[in-house]
């Protein structure tokens, strides 16, 4: 009876995400904004249609190798934390700091920012028709759908975790509407957008990064099973089959959604298209006009809680690693929520919704995102070479990680000369990182009670209703 008292009581995050529920967090984080926003953006730096596709289909297949080598860091590795979890333990406490730093401070707000935008432009978008939707209408949309995927996230792991499951569903009948029509058109010889599909002339080297960064925005999403690792049901199975059956179905459904785009709009109507999915609707089908922007609106929204979903986990690892303050390792008494670490993105974020535009605050985050990912899975090389012995349930070949590693890395140095003003910002926001280390973390006080924080942390702890987790050790 006292044993079994002890399990009603701990408090700890419980295994709840199952095999589909691990792939619906995939397939929701990865299908939402991306592939709405994104071909405009992968279409105007890589120069043509044909050079655009090519694009889409690289980094599709960059996405499953970084996938693969995550994956294969999900069984080494057995804490929850994503990149940050993996570089800690393969490159250190300070990278691992800074990658904490600039996620904090500019990726994840950013990121966070643009789905919001583009859920708020969706949203509003049948509304308005054929005008354009006003900028004020859009953020302040944005901003509640963002807080009510805040709150869920703060209430409860199974019901954000259904509503994962339902939207991916959603997400799925969205990219449908937009594929079965052009596929048809297609089958019936509209081939006209597709001449001349690969014009060298509009071709520029130095833009190629930036094309490289929206098309992994649209498949950014197939690490986010690593931040939630100790919360799956059978993780060494789970992982891997999970993020290869998915990003499969990702590369092929946004493959098959670029061909339907360019042959209802073609190059120059997406180019000058503020929302491509409402243009795409509009010429396709006038019956679904105002269907098709809620379904993007919604796979926005999916997004969105799949991203709150893994970062709150994110923030709750640093602080039971000693590199963030300690109230952010808490759970909610009752809800078994991280729910300190949930609401901490709430002012950044509704910061930069209010004074960012979606394709500066893109260029902006994925300078820092790709560096800590090709560090992630260069740490998973050097884990390799100093745990020979470590046997791994999955494994995949030496070229996968290398390959996506060096990719990364030479990415992230051109796109100094693509957009050197909004690279040079991310940059310094990740140096920043090093006085913050070594003044505060590196030298942080042993017997964190005789900090001045403690009495803060202690009154919030008590507001919040949240105490430390539990070992679980039965």
């Amino acid at each position: 009876m006292g044993k079994d008292k002890k399990k009603e009581e701990a408090v700890f995050l419980r295994k709840k995400i199952t095999l589909l529920r691990v792939f619906s967090l995939l397939i929701g984080s990865m299908v939402g904004s991306g592939i709405f926003i994104s071909p405009k953006g992968v279409l105007k730096n890589s120069g043509s249609v044909g050079f655009s596709l090519v694009v889409w289909f690289a980094c599709g297949l960059l996405s499953m190798f970084g996938a693969l080598s995550y994956a294969e860091l999900g069984t080494r590795i057995t804490k929850s934390g994503g990149h940050y979890i993996y570089i800690l333990e393969t490159l250190g406490p300070l990278p691992s700091f800074l990658f904490l730093w600039a996620e904090f401070f500019a990726i994840r707000p950013a990121n966070s920012a643009v789905v919001s935008l583009a859920f708020g432009r969706y949203m509003l978008e049948p509304f308005f028709a054929p005008c354009a939707v006003p900028v004020p209408a859009v953020k302040l949309v944005s901003l509640l759908g963002y807080y009510m995927v805040l709150t869920l996230n703060s209430w409860s792991v199974t019901w954000s975790a259904r509503l994962q499951t339902a939207l991916s569903i959603i997400k799925l009948l969205a990219l449908a509407l937009i594929i079965v029509p052009g596929m048809m058109l297609l089958a019936q010889g509209h081939t006209e957008n597709f001449q001349d599909a690969f014009n060298k002339q509009l071709l520029v080297l130095d833009k190629l990064p930036l094309a490289f960064y929206a098309g992994m925005f649209a498949y950014s999403g197939w690490f986010q099973a690593s931040f939630v690792r100790e919360e799956l049901v059978r993780p060494e199975r789970n992982i891997p089959l999970a993020v290869i059956v998915s990003v499969v179905t990702v590369i092929v459904g946004y493959m098959l959604t670029n061909v339907s785009y360019y042959t209802v709009l073609g190059m120059q109507d997406v180019l000058a298209s503020p929302a491509v999915a409402v243009s795409f609707a509009q010429r396709a089908f006038k019956s679904l006009i105002s269907v098709v922007p809620v379904l993007v609106a919604l796979s926005c929204f999916g997004t969105m809680n799949g991203g709150i979903f893994t970062f709150s986990r994110t923030l709750f690892v640093a602080s039971r690693e000693g590199q963030w303050p300690p109230l952010f390792s808490m759970i909610h008494i009752r809800r078994h929520t991280p729910l300190p670490a949930v609401m901490l993105m709430f002012p950044l974020v509704t910061a930069m919704v209010c004074i960012g535009d979606i394709y500066h605050l893109m260029n902006f985050f994925s300078f820092s995102r790709w560096l800590f990912i090709g560090l992630a899975t260069l740490g998973l090389i050097v884990h390799r070479h100093r745990h020979p012995e470590l046997h791994s349930p999955f494994k995949v070949p030496l070229f996968i990680p290398v390959s996506f590693t060096i990719i990364c890395l030479f990415t992230v140095a051109m796109s100094f000369y693509s957009d050197p003003v909004n690279i040079s910002i991310g940059c310094a926001v990740v140096l920043s990182g090093f006085p913050v280390y070594y003044l505060i973390i590196h030298r942080q006080i042993s017997n964190r009670c005789q900090s001045p924080f403690y009495y803060i942390t202690h009154k919030l702890q008590l507001l919040l209703e949240v105490v430390q987790q539990e070992i679980k050790t039965y």
